[in-house]
């Protein structure tokens, strides 16, 4: 058995480089106010610039952990490992008044490797959601002036899997991926009176999550010609009960947030007990390969947002319906010309939203862009692959708040031997 010392300094790095921002999902969002955040798409980079679409699709070559059926696609006898970065830059609108923020931060590490002739398992950590917001809102309340109520959220939840897949007959895979998800909620809010210290009020509540979390894939490949294939995916995710400890602390203070002179406690409940009860999703999926050169695909999933409760607080979240799809266009993935090989992606991905702002749904929409480039030499099954999407949250005619949002993400595939027996002579 040998793993190239690329994989390890591959390995080394990229642990080290996620231990730093596990613990904090920074960003900035109002919308990521419900629920436990704004959700991520957990689709692995090259996949994303299909529009994430993800249950029908299965390579050697790729970890597509959206779907662990697909793992059985892991050639026999390589090592394969995919890490991700991203640039991420968002622009709010309300009315008038326009903000911009960014941010860079690792998006994923996994890896993937065979066990026997039909099974293959794979492993990774992955961001589950983003919570990360500052809104501050000032406005005049009878006999007390112009009050300024402040309201801030960071955290978020991730997700370590470990996944198999079977072979089940020809064409037909089953797999699943057992996670253990964790991460923290914290939510701040005050307000300050004007000329009043007394009223002066903040309350912290923190709660902190961990819990195991299970998705089921199936997928189905049939070869309707020489050099035509059809795929079906389908995709079960469980409506799990995950444990919270939750803490509270309020307080009133002198001064202002910004410069507090004095403090004093009014309450503080530690380690109160708890549930978080993640939504049930369903999605399913179809695929058309031709000659591996095209590749399109369309999915549809459901998730059962209504089902929500934090604490058992529901937060009023409504089930959501997400549709996207993508095209794969690569000249002649054998061929010496390296420009020949190189493979152009463009997709879309449209949700109405889960969660309503100024008593109308947030809808989400994204366009994405993506080019992989295969290493040098014909031989070579590791890749880079380059991904931009562009996406809005919310409109400023419904809403009255909309957030554009920009990614930049760089991602790379390395693939070496995982078997290597030596012949004597």
């Amino acid at each position: 058995m040998r793993i190239n010392n690329r994989i390890f300094l591959c390995l080394a790095l990229t642990f080290l480089f996620l231990g730093k921002t596990v613990a904090q999902n920074e960003i900035s969002s109002p919308y990521s106010n419900y629920g436990i955040g704004l959700v991520n798409s957990c689709t692995p980079s090259a996949l994303t610039a299909l529009g994430g679409t993800a249950y029908a699709m299965q390579n050697p070559f790729m970890i597509n952990f959206r779907n662990p059926a697909s793992y059985v696609a892991f050639d026999s006898l390589s090592f394969i490992a995919d890490a991700s970065f991203s640039v991420h830059a968002n622009t709010l609108k309300i009315d008038t008044l326009t903000q911009k923020s960014a941010i860079a931060h690792p998006n994923y590490f996994t890896i993937g490797l065979p066990v026997t002739k039909h099974w293959r398992t794979s492993a990774g950590i992955l961001p589950y959601s983003d919570l990360g917001y500052v809104i501050v809102d000032n406005h005049e309340v009878n006999h007390f002036g112009k009050n300024k109520y402040t309201y801030e959220g960071d955290g978020g939840l991730m997700q370590l899997y470990w996944g198999n897949a079977f072979k089940l007959c020809k064409g037909l895979s089953l797999g699943l991926n057992v996670s253990y998800m964790w991460g923290r909620l914290s939510y701040k809010q005050s307000v300050e009176i004007p000329g009043s210290n007394f009223f002066n009020t903040t309350i912290n509540t923190s709660t902190h999550v961990d819990g195991i979390y299970l998705s089921a894939g199936l997928q189905y490949f049939a070869l309707i010609k020489e050099k035509h294939k059809l795929g079906f995916g389908f995709v079960y995710e469980n409506s799990a009960y995950i444990w919270a400890r939750q803490q509270q602390l309020v307080t009133i203070f002198e001064g202002s947030l910004e410069n507090i002179t004095g403090l004093d406690t009014l309450s503080n409940e530690q380690n109160r007990k708890g549930r978080l009860q993640m939504p049930q999703v369903i999605g399913g999926g179809f695929s058309y390969n031709y000659d591996n050169k095209l590749l399109v695909g369309v999915d549809f999933t459901w998730r059962n947002w209504a089902r929500y409760n934090l604490m058992g607080e529901t937060d009023s979240l409504q089930n959501a319906f997400i549709v996207s799809g993508g095209v794969q266009y690569t000249p002649d993935p054998m061929s010496s010309k390296y420009g020949k090989r190189i493979s152009f992606r463009v997709g879309t991905r449209y949700s109405n939203g889960y969660f309503s702002f100024n008593g109308n749904r947030v809808g989400e929409y994204a366009i994405t862009l993506g080019l992989g480039f295969p290493f040098r030499g014909t031989s070579s099954n590791c890749a880079l692959n380059i991904l931009f999407e562009y996406g809005k949250l919310g409109s400023l005619n419904k809403n009255k708040l909309s957030e554009d949002f920009y990614k930049f993400t760089l991602s790379f595939t390395l693939q070496e031997k995982w078997y290597q027996r030596t012949k004597l002579e």
